[in-house]
């Protein structure tokens, strides 16, 4: 694949570490949602996010939404969240709404919170998002 995008949104920071090891592998240069990034065409866009309260962020969400279907060939979520398996389920189906091409498996590691799950993502689970983020070319 020759044109990949990947885009985040963080509260917490963790979002934004996952995405700059990702894009540093496949050197693009990681967007941060708040900035509002125009996807224009990309064949693959990795979505990087976390859960907060059981949800995705709203501006996340509201991403998901504004994309075009006709200018991304899929999407891959990758998600970190405290309970160590809750997936970004309303990106997804905002996405799907919209007629985007999902990847099936999202990369769920886990995040932290105050003081649960201190010290996640560590290294070796953002090294694992990057390898997943490769497979996936």
């Amino acid at each position: 694949m020759n044109n990949v995008k990947v885009v985040y949104a963080t509260k917490t920071g963790h979002s934004r570490k996952i995405a700059q090891a990702i894009a540093q592998k496949l050197n693009v240069e990681p967007m941060n949602i708040k900035e509002n990034p125009q996807i224009k065409e990309v064949d693959l866009l990795f979505i990087v996010g976390g859960i907060y309260g059981g949800q995705s962020l709203p501006e996340l969400i509201q991403f998901a939404e504004s994309l075009d279907k006709d200018k991304v060939g899929k999407v891959a979520l990758i998600t970190s969240c405290t309970s160590k398996n809750t997936p970004q389920s309303l990106v997804r189906t905002k996405l799907l709404e919209k007629g985007v091409t999902v990847v099936d498996d999202e990369f769920i590691c886990q995040g932290n919170f105050l003081f649960f799950g201190l010290g996640h993502p560590n290294k070796s689970e953002i090294s694992n998002a990057v390898e997943y983020s490769k497979r996936l070319l």
